[in-house]
């Protein structure tokens, strides 16, 4: 996978670990192996800018996902379309809210974020109670599946964006 993670927001995060779940995810997924994603980190005003920009909506958000070649996970029967997937936009600074909020710490929000990112590249979404239940679903066993191999203690983070 070709995946580069560009942090332009002037905070320090874990870009390994951002790094290391969306490739985990798009292995998981049959995603091929030569596809290309690209992870933006962003301060609030930028983040605010792409919001309002491409959503309509006033103030930043968590993440923003724009996809490219919509290409979709692969079947375990056929050999998965290579193509750009597109960029995930990461906001540090809501990501350490919602996380503090919901317990957990700002990099453990921003590597749930990554793969909530990664799933919206993919074509999941979350507007109809079916494609929520089974996003978050995927995202929650993406999220166990990488943590178990890496050795981290203790659940997942739950969902904090819907």
């Amino acid at each position: 996978m070709a995946i580069d993670v560009n942090n332009e927001s002037g905070w320090d995060i874990d870009e390994e670990a951002v790094l290391d779940v969306a490739r985990y995810a798009l292995q998981r997924l049959r995603i091929h192996p030569l596809s290309e994603l690209s992870v933006i980190v962003v301060d609030t005003e930028a983040m605010e800018q792409l919001h309002v920009q491409w959503m309509d909506e006033p103030g930043p958000t968590d993440v923003l996902s724009f996809p490219m070649d919509e290409l979709r996970p692969g079947k375990e029967d056929e050999e998965p379309p290579q193509g750009l997937l597109g960029d995930i936009v990461l906001c540090p600074e809501v990501a350490k809210k919602q996380g503090a909020d919901a317990g957990h710490s700002m990099d453990e929000e921003l590597q749930l974020l990554t793969v909530h990112g990664v799933l919206h590249v993919l074509g999941y979404d979350h507007e109809e109670p079916d494609e929520e239940r089974e996003m978050f679903g995927l995202q929650k066993a993406i999220l166990d599946g990488w943590r178990a191999e890496r050795g981290v203690e203790g659940p997942s983070p739950a969902p904090t964006t819907r």
